[in-house]
């Protein structure tokens, strides 16, 4: 298995190489009127238009390959499994499941802790056993909100 993978994936880096190659030496649409008035691509070894049409089949031949190549790296990569269907997110992580299943030992991976808050009334003893328990008091004064200067300029 090893073997091929390494064997597609040379393959795959050539016909890239070999594509991009192709596509720089290609002239754009422009170069043809050029040719027009003795730019000398009349001269060139394919001829004045077989060059284009070799090239432009070799690019193709060399997009093909690294096609079919990508798609047997994305085959091998996955192990020749196919999927079970429905959508990636439908199915469980496998942190998810390995945190279920340690128990309650501790939070999953990746929940949000929260802090425990008190009643309102509560006595200092039950915020006593909650500090001596490591767990932090909550704040019990919030900062008034100031209020917007765009409000207090239109009221009138």
């Amino acid at each position: 298995m090893q073997f091929w993978l390494t064997l597609v994936l040379a393959v795959q880096l050539l016909s890239a190489l070999a594509m991009i190659g192709l596509v720089l030496v290609q002239h754009g649409k422009g170069a043809d009127m050029g040719a027009s008035f003795g730019s000398g691509a009349s001269g060139s070894l394919f001829g004045a238009t077989g060059s284009a049409n070799f090239l432009s089949r070799s690019t193709a031949v060399c997009a093909t390959i690294f096609f079919i190549c990508t798609l047997v790296l994305a085959y091998l990569g996955s192990g020749g499994q196919r999927a079970e269907g429905g959508s990636v997110l439908d199915r469980p992580a496998a942190g998810a499941s390995a945190a279920a299943g340690a128990g309650a030992s501790g939070p999953a991976t990746g929940a949000i802790p929260t802090a425990p808050t008190a009643a309102p009334g509560a006595s200092p003893a039950g915020a006593a056993s909650a500090a001596a328990a490591g767990v932090p008091a909550p704040a019990t004064t919030l900062p008034a909100a100031a209020t917007p200067p765009s409000a207090a300029s239109t009221s009138k």
